[in-house]
Parts: structure tokens; sequence; C-alpha cells
């Protein structure tokens, strides 16, 4: 099995557990049993005015410890006053309790932990700093510094356990949002132009958000644990019905009336554990991957490290041009550069072929120009002329405008690239509208232009399936037509036919000449193989250990290259068979030229 048919059976897994979550989980007897138990739970302390059979202060002393009884279904307390309805009303404030303690984490901790899964940098370790000293507090005794500060204030103190509750939300979000920014249609996601606010709705939220169903589960249960145990102390209003103070009255009289223990505690015992088997259910569902080191992060360090500035125009008529462009990535041992003051431009209309074997810097290069570098890369340059305007200068914002618009990017292994959580309609029409401004109907219409201009013959289809439902090549053909919707004038294309059978190779590679030569845009390809730099390129960079250390046309280097490397790499292809037959296409399209 390969690992593109690996990619793709694992996609199919992941949706299917995506889309029938909700039907599995009420098949589940630790889902529908547990969930309508506390649902009932809840609709109890909605409804607690309406279901509780007297007013639950009300004190009676003729009832005083009366046993359970056709009065007092559940007997009374110490002073006479009804426990079924006390014991109904402090549902409700064990429900709202929790509610405030779970909305209060999760609005701190959810988007703290997105951003700093997603960004990274300072944000990253400040806020996890301030996660882990939130877990080496002693809560109790700040709980009761609050307590004591607010007057028993219930709603304070619920908030309070809320940001208690936080190191768990945030830590959660992290390593998901971690997990998801390594994602290579995440990089697609940013070349087409979208934000990274848009991404992380688009992406991240996604991939979360089951996790913070499994952790709010759990939260609400350790919320009301909580909450009953700050009212056993004796914290909060007396005058409110409340388990915890229903338990600590009956712990008092727990040798003389043990029944006053049992009624709450076995109500607080019950929704606590419901509401972690329902946890534990959706744990068992839910597969929750676990986060992976980023290979490419772009925002974190900017790609074109320079004093900010604006795009100023320049007079070059290069598509592209890059001057002495280093990078380097930080190590433990300090900073090691990879690409060492590499220089070359891209006419339009113009084909060029960046080749090289692994580790020669030529996708770092590229990685560099598509502001795609991982968190640990650095790159400076005296110049980076995109389209006309220098970017060497320019703002995060302003280097994000050309994606998608100036620059369209197709990447290698195309079953990666798409998100499998969204239809390949869905994926093609949101940078259209958010790129370029389209309605829905016309980016719609666009969308499905490009995909029968890149030779998908059932367009409406193509768009309603998700990523597992079509092959490899179809994969490679959406990319490319996303690629080339917005009309970009320069197309980065990243081993474009690596992860492609040999057919499917020659048919994509036959596509790009036929869109390069159609919309006049200027074509970049990053290969390892002379065959597809003879099949399709005009000139060709060759590069070895971050420097260049050969180019020109391709006729000339073929026939005499200079450098021994530029050999070996052409050797290389002729010994393959894939190589041969592509420099026998291109002499035989320069006979056709020449005549």
């Amino acid at each position: 099995m390969t690992t593109t048919d690996i990619r793709v059976a694992f996609d199919r897994a992941a949706q299917k557990r995506r889309s029938g979550l909700l039907r599995r989980f009420l098949r589940h007897p630790g889902g529908f049993v547990p969930l309508a138990i506390f649902l009932l739970i809840v609709l109890v302390g909605v409804f607690a005015p309406l279901l509780a059979p007297m007013d639950p202060n009300l004190v009676d002393l003729t009832a005083a410890k009366a046993p359970p009884g056709p009065e007092h279904l559940l007997g009374g307390d110490s002073t006479g006053r009804d426990i079924l309805s006390r014991l109904i009303h402090g549902t409700r404030t064990t429900i709202w309790g929790a509610l405030i303690t779970i909305v209060a984490a999760v609005v701190i901790g959810v988007p703290s932990g997105i951003a700093a899964g997603y960004f990274g940098g300072v944000f990253d370790r400040v806020a996890t700093w301030i996660s882990d000293a939130l877990q080496s507090i002693p809560g109790m005794i700040i709980l009761l510094v609050v307590a004591a500060g607010s007057r028993n204030n219930f709603e304070v103190l619920m908030v309070t356990v809320g940001v208690f509750m936080v190191p768990g939300y945030f830590r959660i979000t992290r390593s998901q949002a971690l997990a998801v920014r390594g994602e290579t249609y995440i990089d697609a996601a940013r070349v087409s132009g979208l934000s990274d606010v848009r991404i992380i709705f688009r992406h991240v939220i996604r991939a979360v958000y089951p996790a913070v169903i499994i952790q709010t589960a759990l939260t609400a249960g350790i919320a009301m644990g909580m909450q009953a145990g700050l009212q056993f102390l004796g914290i909060g209003d007396s005058n409110v019905p409340s388990w915890g103070a229903m338990m600590l009255e009956g712990f008092r009289l727990m040798l003389t009336y043990p029944l006053m223990l049992l009624w709450p505690s076995a109500a607080l015992g019950l929704t606590i554990a419901v509401l972690a088997i329902m946890g534990s259910t959706l744990a068992e569902l839910v597969q929750v991957r676990t986060p992976r080191v980023s290979r490419r992060r772009a925002d974190a360090v900017p790609s074109v490290a320079a004093a900010t500035g604006s795009v100023r125009p320049a007079a070059e008529p290069a598509t592209l041009r890059v001057e002495n462009l280093r990078v380097s990535h930080a190590t433990p041992s300090g900073e090691t550069e990879v690409v060492h003051g590499v220089s070359f431009d891209v006419a339009p209309g113009e084909v060029v072929g960046i080749v090289g074997e692994s580790g020669s810097g030529k996708s770092q290069t590229i990685f560099s120009v598509l502001d795609l570098l991982p968190s640990t890369g650095r790159a400076e340059a005296d110049s980076i002329l995109i389209g006309g305007a220098e970017m060497s200068r320019a703002t995060a914002k302003q280097r994000q405008a050309l994606l998608g618009r100036t620059i369209g990017y197709v990447p290698q292994e195309p079953m990666s690239n798409l998100d499998p959580s969204y239809t390949i309609g869905h994926q093609l029409i949101e940078p259209l509208r958010h790129t370029h401004g389209l309605s829905r109907a016309d980016a719609r219409e666009r969308a499905r232009a490009m995909l029968l201009r890149v030779g998908l013959a059932e367009p409406e289809r193509v768009m309603r399936s998700y990523p597992h439902q079509v092959s490899g090549g179809m994969a490679q053909r959406v990319l490319i037509a996303g690629a080339i919707a917005g009309k970009p004038s320069l197309l980065v294309a990243d081993e474009p036919t690596t992860a492609l059978d040999v057919t499917v190779q020659a048919e994509v590679l036959e596509l790009l000449r036929e869109l390069q030569a159609e919309y006049g845009m200027a074509l970049l390809i990053v290969t390892h193989n002379f065959g597809v730099v003879a099949d399709i390129c005009d000139r060709v960079i060759v590069m070895r250990g971050g420097d260049i250390v050969e180019s020109g046309p391709v006729d000339s280097l073929f026939a005499a290259p200079a450098e021994q490397y530029t050999r070996e790499l052409i050797a290389a292809s002729l010994d393959d068979a894939d190589g041969r037959a592509a420099l026998d296409r291109a002499a035989a399209r320069d006979q056709e030229v020449t005549a």
C-alpha cells in the first residue's frame, strides 16, 4: 500500500467518523442512556419552580426530620423544609453554577489555546507559563479569599472556579491547533490568500471542537463537585437551596437522620457519573489527533526579515526576481544557514525549473518566497520582487495580499493538501470569495469552469465530493484549478508529479504546459527530476547544498553541462525510464518548433 493509499484510507475513515458521530453516540450504550439522564436532570433544574411541590425555604417545625411520607415524599430537614423541593431547586443551582464555570473556562481557555498553538512565538510561551502557574496555585485558598472579598457571591465564586479550569482547555486546544497547523492543507489555504483568522475558523476550530466537547463534559462534573465542596464548607448564600448545603446539614445529622445526606449525595453522584460516562464515550468515538512537529510555519518568523515599509513598485519586468536570498534555521547549537545568497529571476511567460537532490535548498528557497518557512526559519534578501512589488520591506499583510492573486501554488502530495473535512467545492469557492470578493454564485461558476478547464468532465460531482472520493490525479487537477482560479501571473509548482503514477505525471505536466501558454503565466517548477525539466521548462536552475551551481537554457545545459553535479543529475534521469521518456518528448517538441 502506498503513502497515498494510506492517506486516502485515513481521510475516508476520518470523514466517516465525523459525519456519523452523533448517530454513533446515540447508538452507543454509554451515549444515549447517560445523555437521556443528564437531559432529564437539566429539565428538572430549568423547570424547578413548576416541579417543586412547595417553597424550598418554607419552614414547618412540625415536619422537622419527618420521614418520607405523602406530604413530604423525601421527608423534611431539621427545620421542616421539604427535602424534595430543596433537592429540585438545588438542581437548578448546580446546573447554573456548572454553566458559569464552563463559560468562563471556554471563553478564556479555547481562544488562548488556539492562538498559542497556531501562532506560537512569545504569546505561546507566555500563555503556557500562565497556564502552568494556574495549575500550581492552591485553588481552595484562592477561592476562600475570593469568597471573603465578594461576600460569598455565588457567580463570582463560580467564575473563579472557571479560571482554574482554563489550563485544561488551554492545553488540549493548543495541542490540537499545533497538530493542525502542520497539515499541508493549511499551507495551501494560506497561499490561496486566506487570512489566518479565516483559516482558524475554517480548519482549526473544526479540529478542536470534538476535544472541547469532551473536556466540557469532564469539566462540568468537576465544577459540580467543587461547587458542592464550597457549599459543604458553608461558603455561599444559605437561603439558596443547593446540594452542597444539603449535604452539610445531612452530615451534621448523619447519625440521627442519615436520609438527609443520602438524597443530595445520590443526586450529585449520579450527575457527575453520567457526565463522566458521556465524556469517556465521546473520547472513544472521536479520534483526537496528537500534536506533531510543524513542517512549515510562516507567520511566527517573517519570511523576509526586513524593516516594515510600504510596497514600492519596481521597474524590472520580471514576474519574480530574488537577489541574495539567505535562509537559516535555529538549532540547539545555533543558526544553520541552508540557502547561501541565491539570486534568480523568472520572466513573464517563462517556465523555469529549480532542480536538485533532497537537501539542496530548492524547497527552502521557494518556501521563503511563498511565506511558508517553519517557525525555526529566517530568511533575508537584498530584494524580492513579485509582480513588480518589492516584498523584502513589505508587511505580512501586504505579502499575504499577493497570495492567491499574483501567485498561485500547486503543492506536492495532493491528497494531503485538501482538507478531508470539507467538500472540494467548498475549498475552491471560499478562497475566491475571500480573496477576490466574488459572490457565492460567481465563485461557484468560476470554480466549475476551472475544473472543466483542467480536464474534470463532471465538475458538479467533483465539487460535491470529499477529497477521499477522488483519485490522486483528480486531486492534483483540483489543486491546479484552485491555483489558477485567481488568474495569477506566477504559478509555483512544488514537485507536482511526485505522488502520481507515470501516466498521470505526463498528463499533469501536459496540463501545466497548456495552462501556462493559455494564460501567459510565468511558471516556476521545483523538482528533483531532470526529466520533468526537459519536458516542460525553458530554463533551469541547478542547486546543491544551498547554492546555485549552474543555470541556463534547458537545451544548452543539456547539451553541455558545465558542472559535474549537473552531469550526474542528467545521467540519473537518462537511466530512469521516465526521465528518458521526458527527454524524448522534449527533443520531439524542439524538432517541431524548429520545423
